[in-house]
Formats: C-alpha cells, structure tokens, sequence
C-alpha cells in the first residue's frame, strides 16, 4: 500500500491519480508546486490522504514537551467503550510514510507583514458580519441540497438566541451547554472562539402521559445523557416537574419538583425503550459547532462575533454496542500495523460517515466570506479528530466537558469558570497543559502566552495563575485577538485550507516539515501523562 501511494504520488504537483490518491513526495521533499501552495484545479481531488493527521501532531516534542497527552491515551478501564489505546503515541510520530511529510505548509508562511497593511476597522467590520444566517435559509429552501440545515434563527447573536437554560428562542430544540474549550486549539488565544449545541430526537423531548412535548422530560433525558457520558450515579438538575415526567426522579417516593436526578437504566417519556448506556449517546442525536473568529471591544474584551469560519454538524446515525466498537478498534489498530492509509465513505450533501456510527458535515467560508460546503478533502482534516484518538467519548470532545448539571445549561461563558482539573489529576487543567507542553499552544508559537504566564526561564509562573478563571487565562489580547482574525483572512482569500487553517502569524519555528524516524528523540517517561481524562471534575469549582 505504501509503494503504491508513493508511485502515484512522486510524479504530482496536485492533481491526484484517482479519488483515493493524495500528494506527497519522496524522501522528505515536497513538489515545487506544493511548495508554492497552488491550489489544485480539481478540488475533488485529494491532496493528502492522511490529512486526518492534524498540524500539531508535527510539533517537535525535543524529548520533553508533550501536546500529544490530550488526544492520545490509553487507560485501565478496560469497559471504555473507546479502545483505540493509543497512549503509546506521545510523542511517538508513529506515521505511514505518507504521513511522515507535513503537508500543513500554512504553518511555515509569513504573514506578518500582510497583516500590518490590514486595516483595523476592516476587519472588525468583517468579523461582526453575520454569513450563517441568510446561508443557511437559503440551503433550507434549495432544492439543490439533499443533506440536513444545521440552522438556529439569530445563532449569528450568540447568547441572544439562546434564553437562560440554553432552550433556542425559536423552538427548534437545540440547546446549548457551557463548557470549557479542550486545551489548546480551541482557545481564544490562538486564533478562535466557538459554541456546541445539542438536539435530541423528538420521542426524547415528550410524555407519555401529557400530550405534546415536554421541556422537563426534555431536561430529565439531556441530564441522564450527560450522567451516562460521565458516569455518575447522581447529578443535580433545573426543577423538574415530576408529574410531567410520569416518574419519581429523585428517589423520594413522591412526583413533585425534582432538582436532583438518579441514575436510570432507560431514558424516560417515549424515549422510555432506549437504554441509557455508559459513554455512548443514544442514536439520533445532533451536535452544532460553530467555530468563529474572535470578536473584541475597543476596551479589549473577547467575545463571540456574528461571522463564523466554519460550521460544523454532527449526527449519530447508527448505534454500536460496546463490543461492536472493540471489534471497529480492533480493526483500525490492524490498519495501522498494515500501513494502510485511512478511507472514509463521502455521502455528498449528508457529510462523511466516520466508520463509528456518526455522519460529520462542514462548511467553511468562501473567498468572499460566504459560506460554502467543504470539499472532501477539507472534511478529512475533521476526521481524524472524530474517528480514532484514545480520548474521545464516542468521538465527541465538547459535551463530556460540560459543566455539571444545572449550571451547564446555557450558553458558553467563560468569565468566571475556574480553571478546574480533568477527573483524577490533581491540578488545575490549563496550567498542567502549559507545563506540560512549555507554551501556549501546540506550537510553542505563541509569545502573548509565554510573556503572560511563564518565567524568563521557561518555567511556568504558578503565583501568576493562581485564581486566575478560565477567560483570563486564555483570551488574547486586542492587538493579538486584531492579528490573529486578519492572518486568517489571509487564508480565506487564498481558499488554502487544504494547507491547514490554523491563524499563525509567522513561519513555525517547532514543527516539523518532515519526519525521519530514524532521528526522532523518544519522549522522556516522566514527561508522558498517563489517564488523562477529557472529564474534568467541576467538584473543585
């Protein structure tokens, strides 16, 4: 398989042998096209097979820093319905030969001098744009488009369309959760903000003995979902009218106003023949993500803006017992041993299905900063993500990092959430991150963190982050926040997404443009982590 794709890929600038082919190049180096970032005339083909290998996986770790431990462990649990197990690869660089060239040639561009020509206003007056609300519409009303509408009225608001616990305004049952963004891609500070909603199927949101649907057996079925992705055994909830529910929630004997919430083994209403079961969700079930650019005040602070780079849609489609998903792992890890590069099922306008029951869907901005559906090739770069990494539960990262029960119900809010640690780690999540990793973000690239929050020394300045709640510890600064949505723009306009599209502003100094494992410094034990847990434990807040 890999003397195949190298044949194929040797003689190519971009334009691919077939759809299964992607661009590479022999012995490390990289064609003079490639080079040059030119994009390919036919974007339906693929330019990098192994795209679903993110940049950050080509972060020099010299040995001794670590961004790997959030995606890639392996854990005691052996009940864990995901057994990718792959704690093994921190650090590792454990890539088919196609994978060992860094195709993310974004990284290594110097923007810095287009972004001081841009204008200030320019781009606040860009980013407070609104490109999802007219889009979306229009999708809903095009005979054109075969596939879902992730569509919320007045999402482009943020907080707005949203009431106090996360209900959309315009009854479409979406509902937002806050949770605290997984370490570091996602933090303001390097380049964007987001939100996740979720939806369940309509059985989970009525009675069976009311008519019509029910915000309170709604509410009662979301919290057991977010118990059986945690695991607990408890969980408190918004007060929820029990006689509604047609069943005693909190365990008193009595249907009255529950505010708390005991493990079941079904979901309740007419969802009452769907098993509640440890880290899965039920079939059915719909996520939005949004992934926008950072919006920012004449004072400097950060917000949510209206324009989104992306939109992104996930749906479970179909639903894997436990010991169905240790044999789809079994069958990935065989992959991996043979060197067989991933393939994925494209289902056009109903998005890429992941081999794990769930159908991903993307769209992203156009060179005029409309929206548009990604490009087979741009939707890889989602899959590696949400298919097969040791973290994940059942390949989602954001819900499992809800806040805890009541309070979690609502639009995402940073200000005032405490940096608390992920479940068994006796420290506080951001700063073990920043220790572990000696930077900001992945990269180490990013100098506004590193002045903030570490030693002239390299040492991280822990009385510096004491008290410090999560929006202060990874929101940018206006120039920074001002920087970072022009580098971006750079590469709408470019259209080069298939190069990466990460917002960097000068060329990576701590990545690698290719990868020889014949020279690759193992990591040292005592900087693995082992057991890390996308969970964190809001009992510390």
């Amino acid at each position: 398989m890999k003397a195949l794709a190298a044949l194929c890929l040797a003689g190519l600038a971009l334009a691919g042998c077939d759809q299964t082919d992607a661009v590479s190049a022999p012995a490390g180096t990289v064609p003079a096209a490639v080079l040059e970032r030119k994009l390919p005339a036919d974007l339906t083909r693929i330019y990098n097979q192994e795209a679903p290998i993110p940049p950050q996986c080509y972060t020099r770790t010299e040995g001794q820093f670590n961004p790997c431990y959030t995606c890639h462990q392996t854990y005691p649990d052996r009940a864990r319905p995901n057994t990718m197990w792959d704690g093994y690869l921190q650090g590792s660089y454990d890539f088919s030969e196609l994978g060992e060239t860094n195709h993310w040639l974004n990284l290594f561009v110097d923007r810095r001098e287009a972004v001081a020509r841009m204008d200030d206003q320019a781009i606040l007056d860009y980013i407070d744009q609104d490109n999802y609300t007219d889009y979306m519409k229009t999708l809903a009303g095009s005979d054109q488009w075969n596939g879902p509408v992730p569509y919320i009225e007045n999402l482009a608001e943020g907080a707005a369309a949203f009431d106090q616990q996360g209900f959309a305004r315009d009854d479409s049952h979406w509902v937002a959760f806050n949770y605290k963004p997984l370490p570091s891609t996602f933090w303001p500070t390097n380049g964007s903000t987001d939100d996740v909603m979720v939806r369940l199927p309509e059985k989970f949101r009525t009675s069976t003995c009311q008519t019509g649907e029910s915000r309170d057996v709604y509410l009662a079925n979301l919290s057991l979902m977010e118990m059986a992705i945690k695991e607990l055994d408890r969980i408190d909830t918004p007060p929820l009218d029990e006689q509604t529910v047609c069943a005693d929630l909190d365990g008193d004997g009595q249907l009255t106003t529950a505010t708390t919430l005991l493990r079941r083994d079904h979901y309740l209403g007419n969802a009452m023949d769907v098993p509640v079961v440890d880290m899965l969700y039920p079939v059915g079930i719909e996520f939005l993500h949004t992934v926008r650019y950072v919006g920012v005040d004449q004072d400097g602070a950060i917000g949510v803006p209206r324009r989104m780079k992306e939109v992104r849609y996930m749906n479970k489609i179909r639903f894997y017992e436990s010991s169905h998903l240790k044999s789809l792992y079994g069958n990935e890890h065989q992959e991996k041993m043979e060197g067989n590069l991933p393939t994925y099922t494209d289902h056009g306008d109903r998005g890429m299905d992941n081999g794990f029951g769930w159908m991903v869907l993307g769209f992203i901005e156009k060179a005029d900063g409309a929206l548009r559906p990604q490009s087979n090739q741009e939707q890889r770069f989602c899959m590696g993500c949400h298919t097969t990494i040791g973290t994940t539960i059942d390949q989602t990262f954001a819900f499992p990092r809800k806040v805890t029960g009541a309070d979690g119900w609502g639009y995402i809010d940073l200000k005032g959430m405490p940096d608390v640690p992920a479940i068994n780690q006796d420290q506080g999540e951001i700063a073990q991150y920043l220790s572990l990793v000696g930077g900001g973000n992945e990269f180490r690239e990013n100098d506004e963190m590193r002045a903030r929050w570490f030693h002239d020394d390299g040492r991280l300045d822990r009385e510096r982050l004491e008290g410090a709640d999560v929006y202060d510890l990874i929101t940018p600064s206006r120039d920074r926040t001002l920087a970072l949505n022009k580098a971006y723009k750079l590469i709408v306009e470019e259209q080069s997404f298939l190069y990466g599209r990460d917002a960097t502003l000068k060329p990576a100094e701590n990545v690698f443009r290719h990868i020889d494992p014949e020279e690759i410094e193992p990591l040292r034990p005592e900087k693995r982590i082992d057991a890390y847990d996308i969970r964190l434990d809001w009992s510390e807040k």
